[in-house]
């Protein structure tokens, strides 16, 4: 059959829509810890109330599954929406629903309504279960208690949330049930809920016609046939004249249930009633206390006197507000005109609003919204203006034991952040120390030394090293001033300091001009003597952009070996993190065999500059002659210049630069790392 919602001007056809509450989370202010796990809490209302208008992910799949296997003779084709329960949890924000929506659309388009429906059948047989059940079932004695109350507490819930939304329930009348919502899924879905619902609860089926309202807003209706499901309640009243035996009423004539006015208003101090006008016909005792002096002058009007703040949105016409009888209504006190300083303005009184169809009236009853002594006293009122049935007075009252507790509470609180402020200090030096550490030591051993575990010697091959001085640097500093050498040296290694951060290798130490670092101790990657000459070509044009005391440009020589090293930290005072063995003194030989801003690269480190393709490192060959002596694995061999680095993805008028940052990029990518990109100088 075809979707009657296609003819809605606020929908088309099953159109798609987000199934996932995007209001705030539900929270609670009181504490629960010592509520005993099966009792029933407004939480388990609010759980139970949004299966109907937001069902989670795991609940719309358990159904689905169910349904499946139920209809899989009369639809075969519902076996495609078999899906993995893990998938729902890939994406924390995945509109299953809406995936299922558009699937029946694509599987049989004629019968997705009435899958929805069935679909909303098998959501309350696999979610409506245990403590769900039971939350439902306190909603009312009978079908139509049951949809008066998913209007008044779904308006509680949705106050509790700060739910803006539009989504929500209006019991319009005997068996009318008005929902809103922007989702036509939901509203089949619905359908069906309600249907399992009245089996569920109420053992009874009565038929259910669904039809959209016009509006802005999406709304549809929901008529339940009642006719033939009228409960009969028998009061059980004594009957003095025969012992044991009980009859029906007081009597059968509704004149002989006399109330005398006064004493209904001293009964009933928090009500007033309206005619069709909105004019105030009887006002409890309560009200007249506070108003009986201007009503004279200012008149009957109802909206003279309060204001309605709840249901929101209430547009103040007779036939609306009997529409919002099933909603509970808080209204708050106006000054009288005239009287600004009217002690009890603003006083919040919530209740329920009744219509008597004898009168054509509508009967307000309620008690002050108050949870203390000082909100009754700060308005005028006393503990005898609340009546003894009144459950406000016991609020009142309990709220004063409560805000005792609250005092000592606090207190408590206080110290309780007094300590947290003492351990968030001590924490944050800690943190200092630890940083600090870190930047003397690598990240493990610093943690070693922190807790004060033994640091063994321990060996690391393929470590890529780097050697590096000024030339000249004595010519220097016998014609500058100390102040300007280190001036000099401070500018130039704190830019250094920065590459080792930007390619993440280890600075191991400076001593006077000679500046080391390593690649391959703290993290191995096979890209470390990459990273070691890219850094070590970023230095020789990093010393162009420095100049000595005199104007003169600084010019550095650089070496690079890769080999095995063994490391340890020695001393007690001012531990130091140092490097030993055979390749650190080859690695310092081919600094001191390059040349002024020239990078000289041993065999071993030039074979893994192009182990890997995809990186032109430009490499020139040096004599052979000029292979440090003490490098006995050369074997004829020679030594290298590395003069440039060009990437191939980047142009080739392109600055060192840009092709260092696309290389790492890609290494990064090829060894699954992150990086930062270096700003631009």
């Amino acid at each position: 059959m075809a979707c009657p919602f296609s003819r809605h001007p606020a929908s088309e056809m099953l159109h798609r829509q987000h199934s996932i509450a995007e209001g705030a989370g539900w929270n609670l202010d009181e504490d629960l810890s010592e509520i005993p796990d099966d009792a029933l809490t407004l939480t388990h209302l609010n759980a139970a109330i949004q299966l109907l208008t937001a069902p989670s992910n795991e609940d719309v799949y358990e159904a689905l599954m169910s349904l499946i296997d139920k209809q899989r003779n009369r639809w075969p084709a519902l076996e495609r929406l078999r899906t993995d329960r893990n998938a729902l949890h890939i994406y924390p924000h995945y509109d299953y629903l809406a995936d299922v929506q558009d699937n029946l659309n694509r599987i049989d388009e004629s019968s997705a309504s009435e899958i929805l429906i069935l679909l909303g059948n098998e959501l309350i047989h696999t979610a409506c279960v245990g403590i769900i059940e039971r939350a439902f079932k306190c909603l009312g004695s009978n079908l139509q208690e049951f949809l008066g109350s998913l209007d008044g507490v779904y308006d509680v819930l949705k106050l509790q949330e700060e739910d803006i939304s539009d989504t929500g329930f209006v019991c319009a009348g005997e068996g009318e049930l008005i929902f809103t919502s922007e989702r036509p899924v939901l509203a089949w879905l619905l359908l069906g809920c309600l249907q399992a619902l009245s089996r569920l609860l109420f053992n009874y089926e009565p038929p259910i016609e669904m039809e959209p309202l016009d509006g802005d807003v999406p709304r549809y209706r929901y008529l339940f046939k009642l006719d033939d499901f009228e409960e009969q309640v028998v009061p059980i009243v004594s009957d003095s004249r025969v012992p044991g035996k009980l009859r029906e009423s007081v009597s059968s004539d509704t004149k002989d249930l006399k109330m005398d006015n006064d004493f209904f208003c001293k009964a009933f101090p928090w009500h007033f009633i309206m005619d069709e006008n909105l004019n105030l016909v009887q006002v409890g005792q309560g009200f007249s206390r506070l108003f009986k002096n201007y009503m004279a002058t200012s008149g009957l009007s109802a909206c003279t006197y309060f204001r309605f703040k709840r249901p929101r949105g209430l547009s103040l016409r007779f036939r609306e507000i009997v529409r919002r009888t099933n909603t509970p209504f808080m209204i708050s006190l106006r000054a009288p005109p005239g009287r600004p300083d009217f002690f009890a303005k603003g006083l919040e009184i919530k209740g329920q609003m009744v219509f008597c169809p004898e009168s054509n009236s509508l009967l307000f009853v309620g008690s002050p919204f108050l949870d203390g002594l000082e909100g009754l006293t700060c308005n005028g009122l006393f503990i005898s203006d609340i009546p003894l049935h009144d459950a406000t007075r016991e609020v009142i009252l309990v709220g004063e034991q409560a805000r005792a507790q609250d005092g000592l509470r606090r207190r408590m609180d206080k110290l309780k952040s007094s300590i947290e402020e003492a351990n968030a200090a001590v924490t944050k030096e800690r943190k200092k120390n630890v940083n600090l550490l870190q930047l003397m030591f690598p990240e493990d051993i610093a943690e070693k030394l922190w807790l004060g575990a033994q640091i063994d010697a321990k060996t690391y091959s393929d470590v890529t090293m780097l050697f590096s001085d000024i030339v000249g640097f004595t010519s220097i500093c016998s014609r500058a001033t100390p102040f300007m050498v280190i001036n000099m040296l401070e500018c130039l290694y704190k830019h250094f300091d920065e590459l080792c951060g930007f390619f993440d290798v280890y600075k191991v130490e400076t001593i006077g001009d000679a500046y080391c670092v390593a690649s391959g101790l703290h993290r191995a990657s096979i890209y470390d003597a990459h990273k070691v000459a890219w850094m070590a070509l970023r230095m020789i044009e990093t010393c162009s952009l420095y100049n000595t005391h005199d104007g003169q440009h600084i010019r550095m020589r650089i070496g690079i070996h890769t080999g095995t090293v063994l490391t340890g930290v020695v001393g007690r005072k001012m531990p130091r993190y140092c490097l030993f063995g055979h390749n650190v003194t080859i690695a310092n030989k081919f600094e001191s065999g390059s040349e002024a801003c020239k990078i000289n690269c041993s065999p071993t480190t030039k074979e893994w500059l192009i182990k890997h393709p995809g990186y032109n490192f430009q490499l020139q060959p040096r004599d052979p002659s000029c292979m440090p002596k003490e490098f006995s694995e050369a074997k004829g061999l020679p030594c290298y210049f590395l003069e440039g680095y060009k990437h191939p993805t980047v142009n080739d008028d392109a600055t060192l630069q840009e092709h260092i940052e696309a290389a790492m990029k890609q290494s990064l990518l090829d060894s699954n790392e992150t990086i930062v990109i270096e700003e631009q100088k």
